[in-house]
């Protein structure tokens, strides 16, 4: 999921400061898991600003998908139709997709960080980076893009001293719990293998998908 923070109090006002009609939207998806955009924060800033401000508020499903977000904005259209600006509290894929569908001013009231997992209740750690040819297959599911300051992807460098990182010094060198993990599955001859360079093309932005077929079959050109 996307790991957000909120912006300062401070910072969202003075976003808002221009506006007297307001429409808060928040996120019940990954922004709710974050405690950044749920329906309690939504229920917060109501209170933080001045009630005459805000038209109406509401949690879309997923505000990335504009889909859901049609659907939910319906709830609210006369409200919408009025305001001047929208707080968006999800992360910046959900401030752009309001924008778009809406073509009001969407302000972000939170800040994006990373693709991550929960590891426990507000504590959250990048794990991936969407780098469109995964290769978790061959390295014992542990991302060395993403967990290798230098991005090496054939092995550790010659600064690991004792299994941890030359750059960070607290952190395990990843290629060391890549070993590890390999070897516990008994699988460390994949760490032999020569593997083509990595497909940077991928990764060049902005990146865009369109499916002509579903995966399951479901032809969308119909």
């Amino acid at each position: 999921m996307m790991i957000t923070t909120q912006k300062s109090k401070e910072e969202i006002l003075a976003l808002l400061s221009p506006y007297s009609k307001i429409v808060i939207v928040g996120c019940g998806g990954c922004a709710a898991t974050c405690h950044t955009g749920g329906s309690e924060q939504v229920k917060e800033w109501e209170e933080k600003i001045l009630p005459e401000r805000v038209l109406a508020s509401l949690v879309c499903e997923e505000p990335c998908d504009e889909r859901l977000v049609r659907r939910d904005l319906r709830r609210i259209k006369r409200e919408l139709d009025r305001a001047e600006a929208i707080l968006v509290m999800s992360c910046g894929l959900g401030v752009q997709t309001l924008a778009d569908v809406t073509g009001k001013v969407c302000l972000p009231a939170l800040d994006s960080h990373f693709y991550g997992k929960a590891e426990r209740l507000g504590k959250f750690l990048e794990r991936c980076e969407g780098c469109g040819d995964c290769l978790l297959a061959e390295t014992g599911g542990i991302c060395f893009l993403v967990r290798c300051p230098k991005r090496l992807s054939h092995g550790p460098c010659e600064g690991m001293v004792d299994g941890k990182c030359e750059v960070r010094e607290e952190m395990d060198c990843v290629w060391k719990l890549i070993y590890d993990r390999l070897a516990g599955l008994g699988q460390e001859d994949r760490l032999l293998r020569i593997r083509e360079p990595l497909d940077w093309s991928k990764r060049v932005r902005p990146r865009e998908l369109t499916w002509s077929r579903l995966p399951g079959g479901v032809d969308l050109q119909k």
